[in-house]
């Protein structure tokens, strides 16, 4: 008996320590991928930016309006890469998340852009033996203390939005 608890500790160990192994590989190529899409755009290069995106992409902007599918999305970026000069985002900071069956993964991110700290998150999949990025949604982040401010510069725009919005529902 102590010989076949002794087995299922080993059998249950090696499980856990292949699981860890698999997840450390997963994430290094999950950074992998987000750091060659923030390099493809640094680099203004069109087809390695999209190529790493799922077929049914979605980005989310800054701006309330900008919530495009991948298609719309390249429509918009096009003419940016196109001048040979995109953007350029420094990842500060990176946390990753599996679920349990390490297929599909969630980030978030702070990065250094023109627009100075940004927040990064969205979703990966694991499509055949590469990670693509399903959803990313870009937002500019606000110290709490400059909210008032902020909404102030917003409000005018902003309320017009939710009025049009809040009527269709």
């Amino acid at each position: 008996m102590k010989i076949v608890l002794a087995v299922l500790v080993v059998i249950t160990l090696s499980g856990c320590k292949s699981m860890m192994e698999n997840q450390t590989i997963s994430e290094k190529n999950i950074k992998g991928t987000l750091d060659s899409w923030h390099k493809a755009a640094a680099d203004a290069n069109y087809n390695d930016y999209f190529a790493l995106m799922a077929d049914d992409a979605v980005f989310i902007g800054t701006d309330a309006t900008e919530n495009w599918d991948k298609k719309a999305f390249q429509a918009y970026s096009k003419p940016h890469f196109d001048k040979g000069k995109a953007w350029n985002f420094t990842v500060l900071e990176r946390h990753i998340y599996f679920d349990k069956t390490g297929k599909t993964a969630w980030f978030d991110e702070l990065l250094n852009t023109q627009m100075k700290i940004c927040r990064g998150s969205g979703v990966l999949v694991k499509i055949g033996t590469e990670w693509k990025i399903k959803q990313y949604v870009l937002s500019m982040t606000i110290p709490n203390e400059n909210s008032t401010e902020v909404i102030k510069v917003k409000s005018t725009l902003e309320d017009a939005m939710i009025q049009k919005l809040t009527s269709k529902q």
